[in-house]
């Protein structure tokens, strides 16, 4: 091998600018070598002493999957916190540590798939926890906060290169990778767009990765919107980099191309840089690549577009000037401020919902610590291993005293007879190796494997008595004497060997299914029931064992006894993160499951003093009425229980505020799929109903007056000032925030929409004098009818205050704008997804390439309008564009059909379009009612005559 000579080749001359050292690395690699560098583990070029790289290091609220680190509140509760400072520096702590972990382990890599921008939309989707905010305003504020930590301060070099997940309009996980969005142009631009392009525009973003799911019939990863606006946002090369499996999803299960060459050309010529496939086995893609540069799919110009794209970051990371990179000595691992730092994150992102005086605690409170989560820091798929660990009961016991706190879970103790007459037993484990899932790093946790290192399962006349917890919808975990789950490792043996339940499959979760005088116990990860052989206790596919439950004690039981005996109940109760809600599976109600409910009642019932501490990555419909006090957290990370202890003894005051609007009821959520949030009413910009908590709703042991709204518009901005003082006793947060709404808007507009808000710590009697400077662009709307931004002339109600429905001041503003013009039919035609109003209608793909369609949504026919459609003088011709088989029944003003329009015969395929053309006798400003039956795509709408 050739010795390269660093003098002499001017990538490596760090005195060049990064464009023409990219270009003359370029120019040295083979077309092999291009190809090989698509793949997420790029290999090495030795000749030219270019390193490998990996893109994809996950890190979402600390580092994850790759051993111990400092573990964050998880990102909604990063969101929770309302406080971009704080979390821009978790971010900064993060990259650290993802520096100082890659010292000391290679496969540490410093492209950051973090954060996820994706919009809470949806209280039930199972990756709720990995959102900031249902707001795209508060979204962007504290993903560019984290973007900007992870990136660094340096001009030039970024410590760690941050890929925003997950583009675009994503927020289901039922059939993900095949389920389409319907996305309206408004949606679209107005709310999913939004985060992402806020956040690309501040300047600290690496790239994005696109979703598995489709959006208006077209998969995110072939997705025109790359080039056509996230490209448009900034100057500087963005990396796309392909989720996980998705590009073999194109052909797999999408069905959207015949053939994977196909579907990777498409992909890459749309934008993605990066395909993460098949693991770290690279040669399928390269062989799909390679396939489509012989069949002229693909060019090495697209090749070096792609290629380009990621040395960039390379370059901006300093892998090319080891010398000269400012971060090669900035690691820093479970430092002493990152500690406090995770407790300081911990407790802001703690929200008081309701307290009627018994908040805070006093210091000589004996206290029942009690529920499923009391003793428990729960981690979650994107958290890495604990170094630290707090939970509720040991906080509480930490600071009040363990003579002064009483706990009892709430698990049933159980004992599961066999039919034989005998139970299962747990063997002793004496001298097993202590392990930690996850504690030594892997680059895909999914392959972990359980162990089979422990005793087997057995049974005995004595058996063995279960902490028994029903995580909702009949989902059981099942946990021996010693603190370990009952797990089913690869050999189908029944093990107590699970510090937690967890992994990609879980093998923790059992289910007790009725039958015959018993019941049947059902394995969930493998789907096979429990039987009991010669060789232990296993699952397998025939002879199961009827098991009967024989109940020690009822979790409510010993609830109502520690409750009965104490001051003050803290009933901790919510979720774990990989049960019943999750990446992979969305939740079906917002209900606490039945068990946690049947434990709050009995704490309730012994002792009206009850606290109840939400520890739960979502939203939940509980019925506080008789409830003194009530809060919620997200899973805290490490510091989550002395947090949790400091503020209900008001050692800190919470001013945590609400991320997403917690809904009172299930009947209150749109459906899942349902993308509409104007439709539908969605999110607390639209929902007209009345929420449990409102989006931003938080209270605090002080209180705080509002005086002083001034507005004003000059400069192309609208001017804000109000003034905040503390009435109360205690040095505490408030987080002012403020709102707008258009005061006579000629199109829906939402109720209310975050316009900014300040975090700011008062002492008593402090003032703060707060400031706004809002753009007047702020208060635009996506005119379908001018397809672009436009805003209306008219006034604008401002309203500040304490949430987006505790308003304490109001003032108008008026705003010249643009006025609103009918629709230019005559030149434009209609464009079948700008409508403005719709029932019963899909948005699909026009072509695979660009463009959008409508169709109905299902058998039933759909109905469009088009509102201020201007005919002019007259005409007398409609053509409508469409392909497939129905028909398309256009009308005036809700009235009866003025044309029918139906092709003679089906088209030839989903994409071929006819033009039909009927009569039509219209004059003036009209809203224009378009039906549609059958299976048929429409495209375009055109007047004339």
């Amino acid at each position: 091998m050739t010795a390269h000579t660093p003098s002499t080749e001017p990538f490596r001359d760090p005195q060049l600018p990064f464009a023409k050292r990219i270009d003359d690395l370029l120019s040295r690699l083979t077309p092999q070598e291009k190809t090989a560098f698509l793949h997420q583990f790029a290999p090495a070029v030795e000749r030219l002493g270019v390193a490998a790289f990996r893109t994809g290091q996950e890190a979402l609220h600390g580092v994850a999957w790759m051993g111990p680190a400092t573990v964050f509140p998880q990102a909604v509760g990063l969101g929770a916190t309302w406080n971009p400072e704080l979390v821009r520096r978790v971010g900064d702590a993060v990259s650290r540590e993802i520096r100082a972990m890659r010292a000391k382990d290679d496969r540490v890599g410093l492209n950051v798939w973090s954060p996820t921008v994706n919009l809470l939309r949806h209280p039930l989707w199972g990756r709720n926890e990995e959102g900031y905010s249902e707001d795209p305003k508060l979204t962007s504020a504290i993903a560019t906060a984290y973007t900007h930590g992870l990136r660094g301060e340096h001009p030039t070099y970024w410590r760690t290169a941050p890929v925003l997940k997950h583009w675009l309009a994503h927020n289901n996980e039922t059939d993900r990778s095949t389920t389409s969005s319907s996305v309206r142009p408004r949606v679209l631009h107005e709310y999913d767009l939004r985060a992402f392009r806020d956040t690309v525009e501040a300047g600290a973003v690496a790239g994005v990765m696109p979703a598995y799911n489709l959006v208006n019939g077209r998969p995110n990863h072939v997705s025109p919107y790359l080039a056509e606006h996230l490209r448009t946002w900034t100057e500087q090369e963005l990396l796309v980099c392909s989720d996980a499996g998705a590009p073999s999803n194109l052909v797999d299960s999408e069905h959207y191309f015949d053939t994977h060459e196909e579907a990777t050309a498409a992909a890459l010529v749309a934008g993605v840089d990066s395909f993460t496939d098949h693991g770290t086995d690279s040669s399928q893609i390269i062989g799909r690549l390679r396939g489509a540069l012989e069949r002229g799919l693909l060019t090495e110009a697209d090749l070096d577009t792609a290629v380009r794209r990621q040395l960039s970051v390379r370059f901006r990371l300093g892998e090319f000037d080891p010398g000269h990179d400012p971060h090669e000595a900035t690691g820093a691992f479970d430092t002493p401020a990152h500690r406090a730092l995770a407790l300081e994150a911990a407790e802001q992102a703690i929200v008081l919902l309701k307290n009627d005086g018994v908040l805070p605690l006093a210091p000589d409170t004996r206290i029942a610590v009690v529920g499923l989560l009391a003793d428990e820091c729960k981690l979650d798929w994107y958290s890495g291993t604990l170094l630290h660990r707090s939970t509720p009961l040991e906080g509480l016991s930490e600071r009040f005293g363990a003579e002064r706190v009483e706990f009892a879970e709430g698990a049933d103790r159980v004992r599961l007879r066999t039919s034989t007459g005998a139970f299962l037993r747990v063997p002793d484990a004496e001298g097993a190796v202590e392990e930690v899932r996850g504690a030594e790093g892997a680059l895909d946790p999914a392959l972990l494997r359980g162990r089979t290192d422990l005793p087997v399962l057995t049974t005995d006349a004595a058996g063995t008595e279960l902490a028994l917890a029903d995580w909702g919808e009949g989902v059981l975990t099942l946990r021996a004497p010693d603190g370990r789950y009952l797990s089913v490792a690869d050999d189908g043996f029944l093990r107590a060997s699970a510090e937690q339940p967890g992994g990609w499959f879980v093998q923790e979760t059992f289910r007790l299914e009725p039958h015959a005088n018993g019941h049947l116990l059902k394995h969930l990860g493998t789907g096979r029931h429990v039987c009991v052989s010669a060789d232990g206790v296993k699952v397998a596919d025939e002879d199961p064992e009827v098991f009967e439950p024989v109940v020690a004690e009822r979790g409510e039981e010993a609830v109502a006894r520690a409750a009965a005996a104490a001051d003050v109940v803290v009933v901790v109760a919510g979720n774990d993160p990989y049960i019943n809600g999750r990446e992979t599976e969305d939740r079906t109600t917002l209900r606490l499951p039945e068990q946690q409910e049947r434990l709050l009642r009995a704490a309730r019932a012994a002792n009206p003093a009850t606290v109840l501490a939400l520890v739960a990555a979502y939203p939940y419909a509980v019925d506080c009425a008789e409830l003194p006090a009530v809060l919620w957290t997200a899973h805290g990370g490490q510091a989550a229980g002395t947090a949790l202890a400091r503020v209900l003894a008001g050692d800190v005051s919470p001013a945590g505020r609400l991320p997403q609007t917690w809904y009172a009821d299930d009947a209150d959520l749109p459906g899942l799929l349902d993308y509409d949030v104007i439709g539908a009413r969605q999110t607390y910009l639209y929902f007209e109903g009345t929420p449990l908590f409102p989006f931003g709703h938080g209270l605090s042991y002080a209180s705080f007056a509002y005086g002083d709204l001034t507005a004003r518009v000059e400069d192309g901005a609208v001017r804000v000032s109000f003034s905040v003082t503390s009435t109360g006793d205690v040095t505490a947060d408030e987080v002012a925030q403020l709102y707008a709404r258009a005061v006579e808007a000629s199109v829906p507009r939402p109720r209310r929409e975050l316009l900014g808000h300040r975090r700011v710590t008062l002492a008593p009697g402090e003032t703060a004098e707060l400031g706004f400077d809002v753009p007047v662009t702020a208060f635009a709307f996506w005119d379908v009818a001018q397809d672009r931004w436009r805003v209306e002339p008219g006034g604008y109600a401002l309203l500040a205050g304490a949430s987006s429905e505790d308003v304490r001041l109001r003032t108008t503003v008026t705003l010249d704008g643009e006025p609103t013009l009918p629709r230019a039919v005559l030149t434009t035609g209609l464009a079948a997804a700008g409508f403005d109003e719709q029932r019963g209608i899909a948005i699909v793909d026009r072509t695979k390439v660009s463009g959008d369609a409508v169709t109905p949504a299902g058998p039933e026919p759909g109905e469009l309008v088009y509102r201020a459609c201007d005919f002019g003088r007259g005409v007398s011709r409609v053509t409508v564009e469409v392909a497939g088989e129905g028909t398309v029944e256009v009308s005036l003003d809700g009235g009866p059909a003025h044309a029918v329009l139906s092709p003679a015969a089906p088209t030839s395929g989903p994409y071929d379009y006819v033009s039909l053309s009927a009569s039509i006798a219209a004059s003036g400003v009209h809203d224009v009612y378009l039906g549609l039956r059958g299976p048929l795509r429409l495209a375009h709408v055109g007047f004339s005559g």
